[in-house]
């Protein structure tokens, strides 16, 4: 009796709903987190045209630049870049969870993790923009 009580259960699927995620604002945040990742693939797809543009000469390069100088594609690039700002700071403030640096026996502040995180993303931003502006 009871073998069979285990059996029935094993195979018991609780229906979820599609959205059972929408109750709670940590599920919420959780999900528009990893949803970011979708402008980084974005950025990535459009460098990777870019680089073939540029290796099929002056008139693709020119198309392109064309194609992204369309009100439409600044207003997807405006809303993706928003997106990779979100995503960055999210992971920035999860770094600590993710990466545990001990120094001897003790355990760095999170904080400290966290302000290392965008000072790296400061001078790296800097360093850029000296390149682009030199």
């Amino acid at each position: 009796m009871i073998q069979q009580d285990v059996t029935i259960s094993r195979f018991y699927k609780r229906k979820m709903p599609i959205l059972w995620w929408t109750k709670r604002r940590s599920h919420i945040r959780f999900i528009v987190r990893e949803l970011t990742s979708l402008p980084v693939a974005y950025f990535a797809v459009v460098l990777l045209f870019l680089i073939r543009a540029l290796s099929q000469g002056p008139e693709a390069y020119a198309a392109y630049l064309a194609t992204m100088r369309l009100p439409a594609m600044i207003l997807l690039h405006l809303i993706a870049f928003a997106g990779l700002i979100f995503h960055s700071i999210t992971w920035f403030n999860l770094a600590p969870k993710a990466m545990v640096i001990k120094v001897g026996k003790n355990r760095v502040p999170d904080t400290m993790i966290i302000l290392a995180n965008y000072l790296g993303w400061i001078v790296v931003s800097v360093v850029i923009a000296w390149f682009f502006i030199s």
